[in-house]
């Protein structure tokens, strides 16, 4: 077929897309719409058109009157207002996505909860409403680790803040969400940790199923030398980036694009078009910036000169709207790719335009391509702030580069404003007279020197000095949890812990250990790490106090791929509070580096504690019987068990962890989620000393249905009436969204249920009184011990709406 194809853009990105796909075979014409100086070069191929302020209805009924056949739109302004859908209405495809889609670019917030629910890299967030500057204000005073502040809609390139200090975050979180320095932009607020490395831009395209990345690039943002002086649209770029070697690209393949391309097709708005993702080298591993969901400028003007002479543009585009990208040829030739930026004076401030451009003989392998420009009265003038992109292309970087700058200098308008700079990064990286390109992808050379240098621990992955930094940052907090029997002082070999300072006279010593399972995703993807450290603790202690143990100690467990000791501190931070809650010392714990063996970003738990009895106090009594009551103590909410069933119903719901709570609408429903189990201890333990306790059964994994039975004499069961408390609202959410039926809830969760006690009849009342005075207020007679072996729930009816 022949392309009639439409270009919607007035920048270098639109002139260097309409270079490239005129040299198609199947294109008749290309028109840009409203285009620049460049574009209106008379090429017989490629012309501008005018619309004036016309709207997508006016745009849309002069390209059904002009046939056109594809449209390529240039910015992401477009996209997000949802241009795709009015050309889709008259059946002209569109090499874009969907408003729906387009959210990954137009909301900071949304891309960011559909990482955390794909467990795609990137930096641990929260997001704040314009109305939480409190919150927002004291989450930075609290999450302990640099952050970056982000607009979360479009703000031009510009609504990214890097604080140095705290009070420089509250400063800018005042300016976005009091002061509204970036209007509606900041009417959600992404608070991200800093993430430190190389940046990388990877430009890919798709079709909604396969995804076909371009030679990784690297930009500059800044307007001075050095990475000096405010943040601009970009004031050049080169590709490949030396720093995206074929191991780093196909690890952002298969943690981030595919994953990206796969995860948006499932939830109902498949991504066609050009996906341009920002990514930061850390040193676990690439992690997601941002998403674009359009071509980058000035990466583009660079890219274009890249593909291979085999690659038809225009081709790749069709297939893409066609869903068949795996059809046709993409390629890169060798070599590298420069753009340099020419802008006005004053840019990115105020700027004059209307300045005459003259642009003598470049060479041979340099295009000029026009941004902020116009023809008026048979001359090109100046009309923007970013006015020329030169671009050019060798074998080697350093030939690019003085092709480049050698038509940079033919280039002359009043005011004319450039880097000098560019590809600073990778002259850094590697002698730049050295790099040399033998394909798309190939790796730097190594320094001459590097073979002659012995490997260390550290470049293996593993930082010793990372973990001796979190034992010196862990030590108050493990200070904070003595006890008698223990100092709680950390950095020897081993825990020490004086049983004989406890008094007890005929101790049985019981230990538990246990993790806190998937709930640590949501806490990764949610970026609040304290709490499951509180979970930790709970689930090791809880399992003690059941048979009727005081915890004495506890020591923990950190696995994870790269030690971020920010994280890791916070974890320790809960453990450590946890502890106190349980009364029991902190006495040590394993921090184990290993790459390679978690994803990057996660991270693994487990604890073990450890308790003391008496030997006449030991849990569960063989006095339990018949119609001995089962009295139900309230859990705080979901505790850390069935967290893969409620991963599950979170995405069957739509809502995403920064979402208002549906039964809390002053939090959100990851922090919700993260509620942290509750530790029993100090509530029970009265009751064991006085002997009021028969048995205990802490409702864990299983629910009633599995560990009741647990603390029954064998030949026992017992009824459960699910009547007797209100099923809490976190619950009912779990059964709405996820269609769960009662029964199956009540073999999975607590449901607001946490501890069984076994009590004879005639001390139910002494119990209730022992808890109230130990600060329990609320129990349940929720069931009694029955001669049918098993758990029969009854009245789960009251569980549905």
């Amino acid at each position: 077929m022949s392309l009639r194809i439409l270009v919607l853009g007035a920048g270098g990105r639109e002139h260097a897309l309409s270079w490239k796909l005129q040299q198609s075979a199947v294109v008749e014409h290309v028109f840009v719409c409203p285009g620049n100086g460049g574009t209106d070069s008379g090429s017989s191929k490629v012309s501008n058109i005018n619309l004036g302020s016309a709207g997508f209805q006016e745009i849309v009924k002069w390209a059904v009157e002009h046939e056109i056949n594809l449209v390529v739109p240039g910015p992401e302004q477009p996209l997000v207002d949802g241009v795709e859908g009015f050309f889709r209405k008259v059946g002209i495809p569109v090499f874009g996505p969907s408003a729906l889609a387009a959210r990954m670019e137009g909301s900071k917030a949304f891309s960011k909860d559909f990482m955390a629910r794909h467990s795609i890299p990137t930096a641990a967030y929260r997001v704040f409403k314009s109305s939480e500057v409190d919150e927002a204000v004291e989450y930075v005073q609290q999450c302990g680790h640099k952050v970056v502040l982000k607009a979360s809609g479009l703000a031009a390139g510009k609504g990214v803040l890097i604080p140095e200090t705290v009070e420089d975050a509250i400063a800018g979180l005042k300016d976005i969400m009091v002061a509204n320095v970036f209007g509606s932009a900041g009417d959600e607020v992404v608070i991200e940790e800093l993430l430190i490395g190389p940046e990388l831009s990877v430009l890919a395209f798709s079709d909604g199923y396969t995804v076909n990345p371009l030679p990784a690039a690297q930009d500059h943002k800044r307007i001075g030398d050095g990475d000096t002086g405010p943040n601009t649209g970009g004031m050049g770029a080169y590709a490949p980036a030396p720093v995206a070697t074929p191991e780093v690209m196909e690890q952002i393949m298969r943690e981030s694009l595919k994953p990206t391309i796969d995860g948006m097709r499932r939830e109902g708005y498949p991504f066609v078009g050009l996906l341009f993702t920002g990514f930061m080298l850390t040193d676990s591993g690439p992690k997601v910036l941002e998403y674009n969901v359009r071509f980058g400028d000035p990466e583009t003007e660079a890219l274009m000169l890249l593909l291979s002479d085999d690659t038809d543009l225009a081709a790749v585009i069709l297939a893409c709207v066609e869903h068949r990208l795996d059809a046709v040829s993409l390629a890169s030739r060798p070599g590298f790719a420069v753009s340099v930026v020419l802008a006005s004076a004053g840019y990115p401030g105020s700027y004059s335009t209307g300045k005459v451009i003259t642009i003598g003989d470049v060479p041979s392998n340099v295009v000029v391509f026009h941004a902020g420009t116009l023809k008026s009265d048979g001359a090109v003038q100046t009309s923007g702030g970013r006015v020329i992109a030169v671009s050019a292309h060798a074998p080697t970087l350093r030939a690019a580069l003085d092709a480049a700058y050698a038509g940079v200098d033919q280039v002359q308008f009043e005011g004319k404003t450039y880097r000098k700079d560019i590809a600073n990064r990778a002259t850094a990286y590697a002698g730049v007279n050295t790099i040399a390109a033998q394909g798309p992808r190939r790796g730097p050379r190594k320094p001459a020197d590097d073979s002659a240098q012995g490997l260390t621990y550290a470049q293996a992955g593993v930082s010793v000095d990372a973990g001796n930094s979190l034992v010196e940052k862990i030590k108050p907090y493990v200070r904070a949890t003595r006890r008698p029997g223990a100092d709680a002082e950390i950095g020897g070999f081993g825990g020490v812990f004086d049983l004989k300072a406890t008094g007890y006279k005929d101790p049985i010593l019981v230990s538990g250990t246990d993790g806190v399972g998937t709930k640590l995703r949501v806490a990764v993807d949610v970026g609040i790490h304290d709490l499951v450290g509180i979970d930790l603790v709970a689930m090791s202690v809880n399992d003690l106090i059941v048979q009727g143990a005081e915890p004495l100690y506890f020591l923990d467990y950190y696995g994870c791929s790269k030690l971020d000791v920010p994280v890791a501190s916070q974890v320790v931070k809960g453990i450590a509070a946890g502890c106190q809650l349980a009364g029991c010392a902190l006495v040590g714990g394993e921090t184990a580096e290993m790459p390679g063996m978690y994803q990057p970003g996660d991270y693994d738990l487990a604890g073990f504690a450890v308790g003391a009895v008496e030997r006449e106090q030991l849990l569960p009594q063989p006095t339990i019987a018949v119609g001995d009551v089962l009295l139900g103590v309230p859990s705080s909410g979901l505790h850390s068990n069935g967290f893969s069933l409620v991963r599950k119903v979170v995405a069957l719901s739509g809502l995403s962890y920064s979402s208002p709570c549906p039964w809390d609408d002053k939090t959100t429903l990851g922090r919700a989620l993260l509620e942290p189990t509750q530790i029993y201890i100090k509530a029970l333990l009265p009751s064991v000393h006085a002997g009021l306790l028969k048995g205990m059964s802490h409702i864990t994994g299983g629910g009633f249905i599995e560990n009741i039975p647990r603390v029954l004499p064998k030949g026992l069961g017992c009824y459960v009436d699910a009547s007797a408390w209100e099923l809490p609202p976190v619950f009912r959410f779990l059964m709405q969204h996820g269609r769960i039926d009662p029964l199956e809830m009540a073999r999975t969760f607590n449901n607001g249920v946490g501890m069984v006690l076994v009590v004879d009849p005639r001390k139910v009342q002494d119990v209730r009184r022992s808890l109230t005075t130990a600060g329990q207020e609320n129990v349940y007679e929720i069931g009694a011990v029955t001669e049918t072996p098993g758990v029969e729930m009854r009245n789960l009816q009251a569980w549905k709406p």
